[in-house]
């Protein structure tokens, strides 16, 4: 039985624990057909052991995005490991504790700075990077957010910077549809990952979802946000481009 990335080559960025939303992408897209390569930082000796939890092996490479020189690099690891990509999925966000957990008011520039450019600007670094690699047929790119519409107890400056990753998307898709190359966002409801652990009472941002979730929402299972990222790195989706796709059981079309 054939799967719908059958011959389609990947980069995945951000598998970091077996819990990430990227580890699951990997899973499903190696099942569905695909080839995979991830990118690692700052451990990848970490990402390699996850790794071999997957059905089949694959390659680990060292990328830190806000990284001119790795980025650079990027082009050729991947053109001697895959020969050419299909698609990117960027699954990285960072910001330093200051700028979470409450404290919205007092973070300083600089750690907002930070945030920006590992949770929104990367999206183009890493795009543009992996572009050359993308031929005549194009490619999709995929992005993961947490609702930006919304001022989310706890989540501080991350919200702006997934404000700025989505409007990044929608430019990126505006820029390279020419090259046939679409970008798309999940928006994942919230999961129990390492991103998660490092904000302050992420717990109570959670808990929204026991109360307001027309489906029943599992904070342990990536499995339907890695599922939502595989198929919008398929054909199934030829002609949409700059869309977020609600991964979230449904949260964010509730009213009170």
């Amino acid at each position: 039985m054939s799967g719908i990335l059958d011959g389609k080559r990947i980069l995945i960025t951000g598998v970091l624990m077996e819990s990430s939303i990227a580890f699951h992408t990997a899973k499903v897209a190696q099942e569905q057909g695909a080839e995979i390569i991830l990118t690692a930082f700052p451990r990848p000796t970490l990402t390699e052991r996850i790794a071999k939890k997957l059905p089949r092996p694959a390659k680990v490479i060292e990328l830190d995005v806000t990284n001119t020189e790795h980025l650079d690099r990027l082009e050729g690891l991947v053109r001697d490991e895959l020969g050419s990509l299909d698609g990117v999925v960027h699954s990285i966000g960072f910001a330093p504790q200051d700028a979470l957990g409450g404290n919205f008011l007092n973070t300083p520039f600089e750690s907002v700075a930070t945030a920006m450019h590992v949770s929104a600007f990367s999206l183009k670094s890493l795009t543009m990077a992996c572009l050359p690699l993308m031929g005549e047929d194009g490619g999709s790119v995929v992005g993961l957010t947490f609702d930006a519409q919304f001022a989310w107890p706890q989540y501080d400056w991350m919200g702006p910077a997934k404000a700025a990753l989505e409007a990044t998307s929608r430019y990126l898709a505006r820029d390279l549809g020419k090259q046939k190359i679409r970008c798309n966002l999940i928006s994942a409801g919230p999961l129990g990952s390492m991103a998660a652990k490092s904000i302050p009472g992420f717990s109570d941002l959670a808990d929204v979802w026991n109360h307001r979730s027309p489906l029943e929402w599992d904070m342990a299972d990536p499995e339907p946000a890695g599922r939502g990222i595989v198929a919008l790195l398929s054909d199934f989706f030829p002609k949409t481009t700059g869309e977020i796709i609600h991964v979230d059981g449904g949260v964010h079309m509730m009213g009170a």
